[in-house]
């Protein structure tokens, strides 16, 4: 403490008050608390923590995926399937599916008349007196097409889903497209000359094949669906 001579004006008396110097150093009084860095919690306040509690609200809960989506395989079987659906045979509706390394779907074709033909003037018998009189002289199987409309330059090393297993002379257009694995759903005509001699071709040429084991009997379509409600409203996915 310093004791520093001041004059009062107004009286023209010379008094001596006394000035307390400012220091450094923060005397802490019973009128005001100290000043610390640590912050002291409250019973009016809860203290702060770094930990964050889940909240128990449905609406903070996050959204997770559909566990029920198809899978790759499922999928290009599917759309082989839906494809057949696009062909006039009455008796066999077959459909086939190329897939490249990359899971792009690059043909897709199911059976039919050829192009330019009038599937009104030509027979989709399987059995007449005279085989001219049947189907299977003029009827393009599903392999075939699915190769013809590819839209890629090719279609080697691809993957070939498809509902029956490749008879004889589709064996033949896999081969030489450079096709090299055949997916197959059905064999139901497995002990025929012309599959017996499929499997000998596809073996020989080093072309693997295996059977689809499906997860599901069935796939539906309901076109519906999308105009069910949803939590948000947009106009977009």
């Amino acid at each position: 403490m310093t004791d520093l001579p001041f004059t009062d004006v107004a009286s023209h008396v010379e008094r001596t008050y006394t000035i307390t110097a400012l220091s450094t150093t923060v005397v802490p009084s019973t009128s005001m608390p100290p000043v610390s860095t640590t912050v002291v919690p409250s019973t009016s306040m809860p203290p702060v923590s770094t930990t964050v509690v889940p909240s128990t609200s449905p609406s903070s809960s996050r959204t997770r995926k559909r566990e029920d989506f198809l899978e790759w395989p499922e999928y290009f079987m599917a759309v082989a399937f839906l494809s057949a659906q696009r062909s006039k045979d009455p008796n066999s509706q077959v459909g086939a599916c190329i897939v490249n390394q990359e899971n792009k779907i690059v043909g897709i074709g199911y059976n039919g008349m050829p192009n330019g033909c009038d599937d009104d003037l030509l027979p989709w018998s399987r059995t007449a007196d005279d085989q001219l009189d049947t189907k299977y002289p003029y009827v393009c199987h599903a392999e075939l097409n699915a190769i013809m409309n590819k839209n890629s330059a090719d279609v080697k090393g691809c993957t070939m889903y498809v509902a029956l297993f490749p008879c004889n002379e589709c064996a033949k257009l896999v081969i030489q497209a450079g096709i090299k694995e055949v997916v197959y759903l059905s064999d139901k005509y497995h002990d025929t000359p012309g599959m017996t001699a499929s499997r000998r071709l596809l073996n020989m040429a080093g072309v693997q094949f295996r059977q689809f084991k499906p997860k599901r009997t069935e796939i539906v379509i309901d076109f519906n669906s999308i105009n069910i409600t949803g939590t948000r409203s947009s106009s977009c996915q």
